[in-house]
């Protein structure tokens, strides 16, 4: 936070806390706006985190951020919810304590997307092992099941969480996560039946009719058409820009997978069978009973369900009743039935959304570890038209309020008590009263429903409204159109009431009150949930260290950059936050321990300047009365300084800003820049001995490696036949030779300029005779290397002075590529068989030798068109030459030898 206070002009304030007039919703909401238009959407309360959400991407999310905020101290850095999940992951290390990270804000605010950032938190900086990964795997592909089966496309948002969420993350002594447990409530399953107009069905369904295969839809009896769908055009909103369904349906299998659903067979075909059962159509007869006329919805529902077809079908028209100890079906009418089918849709996904929930339970379980829970729950509602839903989800909230204000108080005490502080009682608005008057036994809201919905008679959401008048009708808290005055009445229904909560007023229409709360769905999410599971809430948030976290949204549009300051305001105040704040400045305004206070304002005191010896408390107290600290400005206590008002803090920065500038040039620093630019060049010179060492070590070893290897001995031995000593020594003479010989060769094949062969290389010598040729070197033209030699037998014995005798006029050679020349022989006698024709297909190598040999290097005759040559006896003949594409040879008509072959 320190770091901060020199750049509160520009981006406000990082703590309410310091706020100078903390007690204005305007100076409040202000500081707000700074920070959200610098896009600093994250500001605390003291502990308590508020988010705003910034409706784009922001690049704070990264590992490096992660890395910025692991194991630092919460005030050190800028607010984050990083901060908030890594101080309780230290919390829960080090005082071996639970936590829990309470997440609260209406629909759009951001609280599924902050709830992920902390699983994301710990499912990157915590240990890890193969079976932790697979554990964050888990924890983390449970988001996209959940919000597929749990969210829903709503006027506010396209991705509304429509059940609340808590959820433990186990670790283990480590600190590693190990496992995890889900708990579930208030889910809206009405939401299955009927959506308002621009509002959607669970995320699931449209998945399933846009994603699915064509073989698994066809197995369902399902069309690619949610307009097909009556449960999915309620809202007459089947598709939405923003959300990408074929995409996210792979996303939920991929999920699915890595949780554990190793056959999702079951799971789709009761989600197929709820659209199958919202297409379930009811003609009515003459005696007003009703009948199915969608005899195809009743196979595929019996396929998909595996129930009797007529079973199913009874169950849809007809009602048990029980009279007289016996059972008797009674038939439905249309509107009866269409109940009764809505109702068991409604129960089908529910339940099938608490099985989901265990089954995700039971691939995360794990026993005996540390928990951080995250509690992820509807924000309090108010709407235009607030039915039964409202009413449970606000009634909640308003728990949670008193909660949170209970907490916070008494973490304020506790602070003060530990550090021997007097404690200041502090008056707070107690919502208690409108707890008491939602939940008291015999006289509240919920237990007059119940009494109301089990009178004999003819009892209508009227006549439970006409109760309430009577037994609540003087109620503070409590107003009805009947109690109201005539200005109240021209804005209230005449089947409203209206409850004011903490956050504010809200009117109720009662319309479905006693038949949701008589639906086994209803009757479960009240009796349940708001008699049990909300107690065992309770208890389990009373049980741990919280944190926490209040979201909300700067507008209706979901535009980014937008800060709508009505709707903003209504937020601030029923989230409670200038409550919060009140509550937190009614003590003091600052605290800091005292280790972390004087490191960062010893310079402004010469007595504690650079350095001070006793203890932290005395050096503390001797900085703040040099500055002037006046005794009802702050406290000492055990361990903290507490502070009551932001101004001294401010009079304090300010002051050490001075400071920074004067200090830069003072001579004490200089003293110590002299005394470190020392120390560097010792260390330094130390350094580079050290490195000096290790390198004449190094090199002595080598040196030694080398005397000791067989290339010594090989270089030792080189003049020695081939032996076992030499042998890598003559190979690599023999590679560095030939390498060398390969990067430099002479211009032409002609050139005696070629390198001088090592020893070792006695066979390319002998080939070479004065030189090595690099195209003799090349093994298909080795073979060559005595070509010359067998072109005349019986001439092997002393071929150099032979060839000079016999070639004494000269070679002839044609351009093509026939291989064929002509040795021209001095006659000497009538007896001599004249020239010699011959045939190579390494005419070239050939040709060099014979031409070196006899000295006739010039002697070489290249014809285009034709050879003359002597047969015997003074007779001539003559080769014609000729471009084909194949080799032929053959005596011509007019006797001359005729030779066909491409041109080289």
């Amino acid at each position: 936070m320190e770091s901060a206070l020199t750049a509160r002009d520009r981006v406000g304030m990082q703590d309410f806390v310091l706020l100078e007039n903390h007690t204005s919703e305007v100076a409040f909401i202000e500081n707000l706006r700074k920070r959200f238009k610098e896009n600093l959407i994250y500001t605390y309360i003291g502990s308590v985190l508020v988010s705003m959400n910034p409706y784009k991407d922001l690049e704070i999310y990264t590992k490096q951020h992660m890395d910025r905020y692991r194991g630092v101290n919460f005030y050190e850095v800028s607010p984050h919810i990083y901060a908030v999940a890594d101080n309780a992951y230290r919390s829960m290390r080090t005082e071996r304590r639970d936590q829990c990270i309470l997440i609260s804000g209406e629909s759009g605010a951001g609280k599924t997307e902050a709830s992920k950032k902390v699983l994301q938190y710990y499912a990157i900086t915590c240990p890890a092992s193969e079976h932790v990964q697979t554990v964050k795997d888990r924890l983390l592909q449970s988001n996209p099941v959940l919000e597929a089966f749990g969210n829903a496309k709503t006027l506010r948002n396209d991705n509304s969480s429509r059940f609340g969420k808590y959820m433990d993350i186990q670790f283990d002594f480590k600190g590693a996560p190990v496992g995890g447990h889900i708990i579930n409530y208030l889910l809206e399953k009405s939401r299955v039946v009927h959506q308002s107009h621009g509002e959607r069905n669970f995320h699931i369904f449209y998945q399933l009719i846009e994603g699915g295969e064509d073989d698994l839809l066809r197995r369902l009896g399902l069309e690619k058409n949610a307009q097909q769908y009556q449960y999915l055009v309620k809202g007459n909103c089947p598709k939405v820009s923003s959300i990408n369904d074929r995409n996210d349906w792979k996303i939920v299998r991929k999920a699915l997978s890595v949780i554990g659903f190793t056959d999702d067979e079951e799971l789709l075909n009761i989600i197929a069978s709820v659209l199958h059962l919202g297409n379930v159509q009811y003609g009515g007869e003459d005696s007003g009973s009703a009948y199915i006329t969608t005899e195809t919805q009743i196979k595929y529902l019996a396929r998909l369900l595996g129930v009797d077809g007529t079973v199913l079908k009874e169950a849809l028209t007809h009602k048990k009743i029980i009279a007289k100890g016996e059972e008797l079906m009674s038939p439905l009418n249309q509107e009866q039935a269409a109940s009764a089918r809505d109702a068991l849709s409604k129960a089908i996904y529910g339940r099938t959304f608490t099985w989901l929930v265990n089954k995700i339970n039971g691939s995360l379980a794990f026993k005996n570890a540390s928990v951080i829970g995250l509690l992820d729950i509807y924000g309090f509602e108010v709407f235009q038209n607030n039915s039964f839903e409202q009413f449970c989800i606000n009634y909640c909230n308003e728990k949670l309020q008193q909660l949170f204000i209970e907490l916070t108080l008494k973490s304020e005490q506790e602070e003060y008590e530990a550090e021997g502080i007097t404690w200041e009682p502090v008056q707070y608005f107690n919502n208690k009263i409108i707890c008491d008057l939602v939940e008291e036994k015999f006289k509240g809201i919920i237990s007059i429903l119940d009494e109301e919905c089990l009178r004999p008679g003819d009892a209508s959401d009227i006549t439970f409204l006409e109760k309430l008048e009577n037994t609540v009708g003087g109620h503070a808290h409590f107003l009805t159109h009947k109690l109201a005055d005539g200005k109240t009445r021209k804005i209230m229904g005449r089947e409203e009431f209206r409850l004011i909560h903490y956050a504010g007023e809200v009117n109720y229409n009662v319309n479905g009150f006693l038949d949701k709360n008589n639906d086994l769905l209803f009757r479960n999410l009240k009796s349940i949930y708001l008699s049990i599971c909300l107690a065992k809430l309770m208890e389990i948030l009373m049980s741990k260290e919280p944190s926490y976290v209040r979201c909300i949204k700067p507008n209706d549009a979901k535009q980014a950059g937008r800060f709508d300051e009505v709707l903003i305001r209504h937020q601030v105040k029923y989230l409670g936050l200038m409550e919060n704040l009140r509550v937190r400045r009614a003590g003091f305004a600052y605290r800091r321990r005292y280790e972390t206070f004087l490191q960062r304002y010893k310079s402004l005191c010469p007595d504690t300047w650079p350095n001070w010896d006793g203890r932290l408390v005395d050096g503390v107290s001797t900085l703040v009365k040099h500055l002037g600290y006046k005794p009802e400005e702050y406290k000492l206590g055990r361990t903290k300084i507490f502070i009551r008002f932001p101004k001294t803090l401010f009079a304090t920065e300010d002051a050490l800003e001075v400071r920074k500038h004067s200090l830069g040039m003072s001579y004490s620093q200089k003293t110590k820049y002299r005394k470190m630019r020392q120390s560097a060049i010792k260390i330094q010179a130390w350094w580079r001995g050290i490195l000096a060492c290790r390198e004449a070590k190094r090199r002595r070893e080598a040196a030694n490696t080398i005397r000791r290897s067989v290339f010594i001995k090989g270089f030792i031995y080189r003049h020695q036949p081939r032996c076992p000593e030499n042998e890598y020594f003559l190979d690599y003479v023999r590679y560095s030779f030939l390498m060398k010989l390969h990067r430099s060769l002479p211009k032409t094949v002609l050139d005696k300029s070629w390198p001088t062969p090592p020893p070792a290389l006695v066979v390319v010598r002998y080939i070479c005779h004065e030189s090595v040729i690099k195209t003799i070197i090349d093994s298909s033209r080795c073979e060559m290397r005595d070509y010359a030699f067998l072109l005349f037998t019986g001439f092997r014995a002393a071929p150099d002075s032979l060839t000079t005798s016999v070639l004494s006029v000269g070679i002839s050679v044609s351009s093509l590529s026939d291989g064929m020349f002509v040795l021209h022989v001095a006659c000497e006698d009538n007896k001599q068989k004249g020239d010699v024709v011959l045939q190579s297909e390494h005419v070239i190598e050939a040709l060099t030798k014979v031409a070196i040999c006899a000295e006739k290097m010039n002697s070489i005759n290249i014809n285009q068109g034709s050879i003359k040559f002597n047969v015997a006896q003074g007779k001539e003949g003559i080769i014609d030459f000729t471009s084909g594409s194949e080799l032929l040879i053959a005596k011509a008509k007019n006797g001359h030898l005729s030779v066909v072959s491409t041109a080289d």
